[in-house]
């Protein structure tokens, strides 16, 4: 039986081998998820303006995109005490009051879940270039 060698030899090189395509995936999600958040504060706020009959800037100018603790970003009214309250969730709500709330911030939610496919797409083509 003749013998014989093989030789490999590897380049490593490239955006995967040098940490280019990680950034760029983490850059990627980054922007998905401010997106995501800034769209669906704009729905909220879109609900609101529709909804309020008489509008009070306060609690509209309390509404904003957040780093979230757990990672990505969050909607949040900054812990406004009626907030609750205006989105219907509050204990002085419907069945003890009439007032069922305006759901803006639940709404919102349903309808970036649609939307949030959509939104990573048009991004994607931004980052595909560099991984």
């Amino acid at each position: 039986m003749p013998g014989f060698d093989i030789r490999v030899n590897v380049n490593s090189r490239g955006p995967l081998v040098d940490g280019r395509a990680q950034r760029a995936l983490g850059e990627y999600t980054d922007q998905v998820d401010y997106a995501v958040a800034n769209e669906a504060e704009n729905l909220v706020r879109a609900r609101l303006a529709q909804k309020i009959r008489k509008r009070t800037p306060y609690y509209e100018t309390r509404i904003g995109v957040e780093r979230s603790s757990r990672g990505g970003y969050e909607v949040t009214d900054h812990g406004v005490i009626y907030g609750h309250w205006l989105n219907g969730t509050g204990s002085r709500n419907y069945p003890v009051t009439r007032f069922r709330g305006y759901q803006a911030f639940s709404r919102a939610r349903a309808l970036i879940q649609q939307r949030a496919p959509g939104i990573a797409r048009r991004l994607l083509s931004r980052y595909t270039a560099r991984m």
